[in-house]
């Protein structure tokens, strides 16, 4: 009898995604954990591991296709596991795909993950945990099946791994030989989601020249459908201002053959990022969502920042976990390793969600300014353009200062405009004084 493994809860909100690669062919013989597909989301590229070992009897889904939360991807047969593989009776198609930790908040006012007491035992069936904590366990020779999971539903996390390699000579477990990935199959256009007023209908551009129609990727699409929906259910309202990062300039030109040799590139970005987390302590309003339904704002009490970063995919915001309380070098060495990642299309669903504000530096590309649009279901966002020199009045007399453009944009139902401008002062703030920042101040 055929079993069937449907396209698993995604988490946060997500119904569908992209297949980009199928990784099996049917007829195979597939290991539990070996690589079975992989799909895009608005989140990320990830790799969706096979649940059980077992024959690939049938493939219900190609290349370019999107699909559903529930939609059959694949069937298991009845033939033989591969050894030391016992096929489970039943796929679980209600187990998620990459749930988020679950976290608590301490006394200190911090976020944690929640332990778990449990001591280990041998589990049967398929594993929750996600495809890098089964990566991690491939390499480090761990066997899921006997880690328990200290995350929500059991769930295995990189930490549990790492705790059961301590206890075990990890040996590299040996990975399935790559397989050519099957044919991509013509882009199919799909209508974008429609929120807020119906647009009327487009006119007949053919009638005055050739024309070209190309469908939207999914994640352009996507795109689209989030800016769409934050601009049309937040009232935006945008406050500028300008920080001298003179002095921060000079500290990071002075520091950086020093950070170089510690394996670290200083930018501004990461004194942005800093200053900030910091702020963001201060007029915690910021870091919030709205609940407009219940009538109440969730003040979130971590910080966790968002970094949009331009691919040639597009405009994707991985998230960097508790800023705040991060020396700058950590912060900085994160920075540069999750950009890589998602610029080499290997960031992870858990990158890439939970954000509770979002930068957005546009200043290597150049500009004055931007407006950018919140990323919802966050309530403001900052705008930063490129510095430039400029002349400034200091004691009486005109000296050169390199002035950076802010633009500080956020929900005004959340925030009002002297809130804005308060907050964004304390930013500059904390720009102007970048010894501060080192230390954490």
């Amino acid at each position: 009898m055929a079993r069937d493994f449907v396209l698993p809860d995604l988490g946060e909100g997500l119904t569908e995604a992209e297949i980009r690669q199928v990784l099996v062919h049917e007829g195979e013989v597939v290991r539990e954990d070996a690589p079975l597909l992989e799909v895009e989301t608005d989140k990320a590229t990830v790799e969706i591991p096979s649940p059980v070992g077992g024959r690939v009897e049938k493939i219900h889904v190609r290349p370019g296709q999107t699909v559903k939360v529930g939609q059959v991807l694949v069937s298991f047969g009845d033939g033989p596991a591969p050894p030391g593989k016992q096929a489970a009776d039943t796929l679980d198609p209600t187990r998620k795909l990459a749930p988020e930790a679950k976290t608590v908040v301490t006394d200190g006012g911090r976020a944690r993950q929640a332990p778990s007491a449990a001591a280990p035992t041998r589990r049967e069936g398929p594993v929750p945990a996600t495809p890098s904590t089964r990566r991690l366990a491939r390499e480090m020779g761990v066997d899921l099946r006997a880690v328990n999971g200290s995350g929500p539903g059991g769930r295995v996390t990189d930490d549990d791994v790492r705790a059961a390699a301590s206890g075990a000579p990890a040996s590299a477990a040996a990975r399935p030989a790559e397989r050519a990935p099957a044919p991509a199959a013509p882009a199919v256009a799909k209508p974008l989601a429609r929120v807020g007023v119906e647009p009327p209908p487009l006119p007949k551009f053919e009638q005055w020249g050739p024309i070209e129609r190309q469908p939207l990727s999914h994640l352009r699409r996507t795109i689209a459908e989030r800016m769409t929906l934050s601009a049309t259910l937040i009232p935006h309202v945008t406050h500028f201002d300008r920080a001298d990062i003179t002095d921060l300039d000079a500290l990071i030109r002075r520091k950086l053959e020093a950070g170089k040799a510690r394996g670290v590139t200083l930018t501004l970005t990461s004194f942005l990022l800093k200053a900030v987390a910091l702020s963001l302590r201060e007029h915690p309003h910021f870091n919030a969502s709205l609940d407009p339904a219940a009538g109440e704002l969730i003040v979130k009490r971590y910080v966790h920042l968002g970094v949009a970063v331009a691919t040639e995919r597009g405009l994707i915001v991985p998230v960097i976990r508790d800023v705040d309380g991060k020396p700058l070098l950590e912060l900085q060495r994160e920075l540069g390793a999750l950009a890589q990642r998602v610029r080499d299309g290997k960031a992870t669903l858990e990158d890439l969600r939970g954000g509770t504000f979002t930068v957005t530096n546009i200043g290597a590309l150049g500009g004055t300014g931007a407006i950018p649009i919140i990323n919802y279901p966050e309530v403001a966002i900052l705008g930063v353009a490129r510095g430039r020199e400029e002349p400034v009045v200091r004691d009486g007399a005109i000296v050169p200062r390199l002035l950076l453009p802010l633009s500080l944009t956020f929900d005004h139902r959340v925030a009002d405009g002297a809130d804005g401008a308060r907050f964004a002062s304390t930013i500059v703030r904390r720009l102007e004084h970048p010894d501060e920042l080192l230390l954490g101040l």
